[in-house]
């Protein structure tokens, strides 16, 4: 059997990764059991489904799932049930971690999270409905962290596949260490993989990296997933990462997949797995493309969606980040039609769902070779460190306060990013460690440090553009969903203006912009740009790479100035929205980062 995935679009054979398709599933089951697992689960389903005790304190909650049990139908077979978990984003975090949450208009913080958590509760969901449980990832989960970063991925094989994932798509930062290592690292997933938008070529026929659909066999139904990635990765990340991909949007094909599953592969259901962000996925779920998909499992923009949103043909989940949350999905078929769903987001609660000692003894192990290094205490904080807001965060005046420190231009700018897990102070001690291991959170690519001049008016046009990227109209030219962050200028906007439009104000330095003048600027070099690019500026002067990386930049601020206190100050302010907007939906949308 080959070790290479078949990538022909209607492909029927079993490929090498189980559950690839329904003849495969056969063989291993749909969430990767031996026969002494299917055994162990049976024998439980007989007395009960051997529900243990946070499963039990989840069920009693949950009244719409034991009315789905008792279903006469389901128990007289006439109806079938199946469950997927989804999850997405996790951005190499295994260890239970400080989450944010925005509760009764303020921030508050809860230990969620951790491998080993994530194992014991998916384990336990599983047991609900042992042999219809589907466990699938939508991207952007080995990179993020120092353990991902300094081994590109490999460390978190052999936990990912522990799991048992029956599912993955890659995401946009899976690109970060290339393309070797991006077909090496999912290859290295048991677990079958999708993506119907990511070719070696521009051969966009045939030449696909990885299958665009998978079918499985759950309950009797056929159920396809379709995957996609976002088609402006090359473009959000630096483009070195993407060399020798092409990629294209989902427009262009996904219709003929649809037909496939619908039409010659007999699915009763039809899912796309989606890393394209928010804002795209709403987008693509009032396209007549997506006619005759029932949900696009989404991903990217790290929202937390608790009930499902309506698009005109596809209703849009997204599980949130870091492993944090699971999206759980039960559908109820009857006749071919669609009877009753439930949709909810589970905290990953190590309160509720103790770790799985096999798996923490397995992340201690893999992370061995490398504490001395990532353990180490480089600074303090006194304020929590977060990145979840959309326009100016703690964590990004951080850095640039860090890179202003050392390199003294009129402005600097660090790209916005939502990776990377809060962390909050002591009750007790008022401070909380910053190590190595979460710098590499912070920035997972350790970029040099480069300086340019630009003219003023340079600045409005590009943060003019910044801005689109951020808050466009239309959703498919929305990148990632967050404002670049920014020091040594203040600039105020209107989100809600037209392109080109939104710039109010900009000073630089306390003074009002002068679009004649030069200012210098530093940022961070993204690997595969021109010269004479600096943070997505074009044709900027006297571009200098310093020799220095970003990581020792902050090391060195710590080591001078801790304890820190970043706090969100005003360095960019809208007109029309909060500092503490969360989430790139659209006005109107029912929805609410929480």
């Amino acid at each position: 059997m080959s070790d290479t995935p078949c990538n022909k679009p209607d492909c029927t054979c079993s490929c090498h990764h189980p559950g690839a398709l329904e003849d495969a599933a056969e063989k291993k089951n749909q969430h990767g059991q031996t026969r002494r697992d299917f055994i162990r689960y049976t024998g439980m389903a007989a007395i009960g489904l051997g529900i243990g005790p946070a499963l039990s304190w989840w069920l009693q909650d949950k009244d719409k799932i034991k009315d789905i049990i008792k279903n006469p139908a389901i128990q007289n077979g006439k109806a079938q049930r199946f469950t997927i978990l989804h999850t997405s984003d996790i951005h190499g975090q295994l260890d239970i971690h400080d989450e944010f949450f925005w509760e009764n208009g303020k921030a508050v913080y809860k230990k969620r999270g951790g491998f080993a958590t994530l194992q014991t509760m998916i384990r336990e969901l599983r047991k609900q409905n042992p042999l219809n449980t589907l466990v699938v990832d939508g991207g952007d989960c080995f990179q993020g962290s120092g353990i991902a970063s300094l081994t590109q991925g490999q460390a978190l094989m052999p936990l990912i596949n522990k799991i048992n994932y029956d599912l993955v798509l890659p995401g946009n930062w899976e690109v970060a260490f290339g393309k070797r290592m991006l077909l090496k690292d999912m290859n290295g997933y048991q677990a079958a993989k999708v993506c119907a938008n990511m070719f070696n070529n521009d051969d966009f026929e045939h030449d696909l990296l990885f299958p665009p659909y998978q079918i499985f066999n759950l309950g009797g139904l056929k159920i396809g997933f379709i995957g996609y990635n976002d088609p402006l990765t090359p473009i959000r990340q630096s483009p070195a990462y993407s060399k020798g991909i092409k990629f294209t949007k989902p427009e262009k094909n996904l219709q003929r997949y649809v037909k496939i599953l619908r039409e010659e592969r007999g699915c009763a259901m039809v899912f796309v797995l989606s890393h394209m962000g928010l804002a795209q996925q709403l987008h693509l779920s009032n396209d007549p493309c997506a006619q005759g998909v029932n949900y696009i499992l989404g991903a990217d923009t790290h929202e937390r969606i608790r009930e499902p949103l309506q698009g005109k043909y596809s209703k849009v989940t997204e599980p949130g980040a870091f492993a944090s949350f699971v999206g759980k999905l039960d559908i109820v078929i009857e006749n071919g039609k669609i009877k009753d769903e439930v949709y909810e987001l589970i905290d990953v609660d190590p309160g509720k769902y103790p770790e799985d000692p096999e798996m923490k003894h397995l992340i201690e192990s893999t992370k061995a070779p490398y504490n001395k290094v990532l353990k180490e205490v480089i600074g303090q904080t006194k304020t929590p460190l977060v990145r979840y807001y959309i326009i100016e965060t703690p964590m990004d005046n951080l850095i640039t306060d860090a890179v202003m420190w050392r390199f003294k231009t009129d402005i600097v700018v660090s790209n916005g990013f939502r990776f990377c897990p809060p962390l909050v102070p002591d009750e007790k001690t008022g401070v909380a460690d910053i190590t190595k291991d979460y710098l590499w959170s912070m920035l997972p690519v350790n970029s040099e440090v480069k300086t340019a001049d630009v003219k003023g008016k340079q600045i409005l046009n590009w943060l003019e553009k910044e801005l689109e990227n951020v808050f466009a109209t239309d959703a498919t030219k929305r990148f990632g969903g967050w404002f670049v962050r920014f020091n040594g200028m203040q600039v105020r906007f209107t989100i809600g203006n037209k392109k080109g439009e939104r710039v109010q104000e900009v000073k630089i330095k306390g003074e009002l912009l002068d679009p004649e003048k030069m200012y210098s600027m530093t940022a961070c070099e993204r690997e595969g740009d021109p010269d004479n690019m600096l943070c997505r500026m074009m044709n900027v002067h006297n571009s200098v790479p310093q020799g220095v990386l970003l990581h020792d930049v902050m090391e060195n601020y710590l080591a001078e100035f801790s304890p820190v206190s970043p706090r969100v100050e005003g360095r960019a302010i809208a007109t029309d929205g909060s500092p503490e907007l969360l989430t790139q939906a659209a006005e109107g949308v029912p929805y609410q980062f929480r």
